[in-house]
């Protein structure tokens, strides 16, 4: 048996039976880090002695019938994410020396699980980017064709799933951070309702569009990682009240009576071919299901997203990182002839050329004399876009759309072109701005190359998006596909 590849649930069942142990589990795990990770790169830390240690304590757990689900699996968290004693450097050299003295909700509450950490994704530094090419220390690569993007930013944790090098792995979603990378590696990426997840411990990128979720082999793995990390933080003052269900109960082979809309603005101009069709088989498989669909579904303002999106998330970029000044931790540019020269100098030197394009766009959209022209209309279009939902889902259970327009692109085919790179997010960017759900789930290939169908949901809905993705997943076989490593 090649334990690699299990699902979460599945070696769930096998521990709990005795039939394996964690720290069998965990050295499968960290083998086939070993053998694959040279290729893909998915990893800036492994933590590969903590692990073992996690590993053995689960044993002890589980030997004394106190476990959960998720007891004893192996896990990737995303750099950007608090990890007590690991270092979090956002694969910046700003912080790449940088050992949280505490963890994030998210990680604490995964402890209290019995997770197995195997160590820290790669990512686009700061999580600003749409293919893991900006990460400071190295490009990380599809597992599908190396010579591909795996998509971005959490594109380290998602190719440590896809590639089998662990069960599960939080990502962090800001305009399609999980979803792209999700779609572009044929694994199910979730990004739940803002304010589902406590951002504690998350490192800022634009605070009002961030949000974790998980990165999981199967959708029923992704409903049991939400069953652990969702539910409200007195320490996150955005954290929603709302007590969490049990997510587990929305896997059901079951559409009829469900309502979709197709929204057509997501068709985008320039989208291949392979890709819209993949997409719209997908959707008809949907309504073989049982579910009723509505093609002729229209969001309007959905065209302003991207230019909204690149005017409100690099404002906001601006102002948290303006916190990394070389004065109170990260990196410090020792030589310098004044205070300021320093603080210079420390920018400068500590941070990558994206970080600094975003940095400037988002102060000089702040600016006096730019504010009402750049970032107050673009608030008054998330505004619109928002209430384009809030109409569609008076109307539809949930959307369905395609996650990317193309299938994932060469390593530098975009890197020096950050407009064409913008544009791989332009049907993920919207729900961020709205802060809504959504699901991305393996929907097809096209010449060799994943597929991802998005799910977008009303706030709070993410049982309604299991929903539909698991009644597609147990109809179809593209999650069981695995890349030739």
């Amino acid at each position: 048996m090649d334990l690699c590849r299990l699902t979460i649930h599945e070696a769930a069942q096998l521990l709990k039976r005795h039939e394996i142990s964690s720290v069998e589990l965990t050295q499968a795990c960290l083998d086939r880090i070993k053998k694959v990770d040279d290729k893909v790169r998915a990893f800036v830390t492994v933590s590969d002695a903590l692990a073992l240690q996690q590993a053995k304590e689960a044993d002890q757990r589980l030997s004394q019938g106190d476990g959960s689900p998720l007891t004893g699996i192996p896990a990737v968290i995303k750099d950007n994410i608090c990890t007590k004693g690991i270092r979090t450097t956002c694969s910046s050299k700003m912080l790449e020396n940088f050992i949280p003295p505490y963890n994030a909700t998210v990680v604490m509450r995964l402890n209290a699980c019995g997770m197995v950490m195997l160590g820290k994704g790669n990512m686009d530094e700061f999580a600003m980017g749409s293919s893991t090419e900006h990460s400071a220390f190295f490009p990380s690569h599809n597992p599908w064709d190396l010579t591909r993007v795996p998509g971005g930013s959490s594109g380290g944790s998602t190719v440590s799933v896809a590639a089998d090098e662990a069960m599960y792995a939080l990502g962090s979603d800001t305009g399609g951070s999980i979803r792209q990378p999700a779609g572009f590696c044929s694994v199910v990426g979730l990004k739940p309702t803002y304010g589902r997840v406590s951002r504690y411990g998350l490192v800022a990128f634009a605070s009002s569009l961030d949000q974790i979720g998980p990165l999981t082999k199967d959708v029923t793995d992704c409903a049991l990682v939400m069953n652990a990390i969702s539910g409200h933080d007195p320490r996150d003052s955005t954290s929603l009240p709302h007590p969490p269900p049990d997510y587990t109960g929305s896997l059901i082979p079951d559409l009829r009576r469900l309502r979709l809309g197709v929204p057509r603005e997501y068709f985008v101009e320039g989208m291949q071919k392979g890709v819209a069709e993949a997409i719209r088989s997908a959707i008809t498989k949907l309504a073989e299901l049982g579910a009723e669909i509505d093609w002729e579904v229209s969001l309007p303002s959905t065209r302003y997203g991207l230019a909204a999106y690149y005017i409100i998330a690099p404002s906001e970029a601006s102002a948290n990182l303006a916190r990394y000044d070389g004065v109170k931790y990260g990196f410090s540019a020792r030589v310098a002839e004044s205070m300021w020269d320093a603080m210079e100098k420390t920018k400068q030197q500590g941070f990558g050329p994206e970080v600094k394009r975003r940095i400037m766009l988002g102060t000089y959209a702040l600016s006096a004399g730019y504010y009402d022209a750049y970032y107050l209309k673009a608030q008054k279009v998330r505004t619109l876009i928002r209430r384009e939902f809030d109409q569609a889902f008076e109307k539809f259970d949930a959307l369905v759309t395609p996650i990317s327009p193309t299938v994932p692109f060469k390593i530098g085919e975009k890197v020096d072109d950050p407009l064409q790179m913008y544009l791989s997010d332009v049907c993920t960017l919207p729900i961020n701005i709205a802060g809504v759900p959504a699901l991305s789930v393996p929907a097809g290939f096209v010449e060799g190359l994943p597929v991802g169908m998005q799910i977008i949901g009303k706030p709070l809905s993410e049982e309604a998006l299991l929903r539909v993705a698991f009644a597609y997943e147990q109809a179809t076989d593209w999650h069981k596909r695995r890349p030739a490593l």
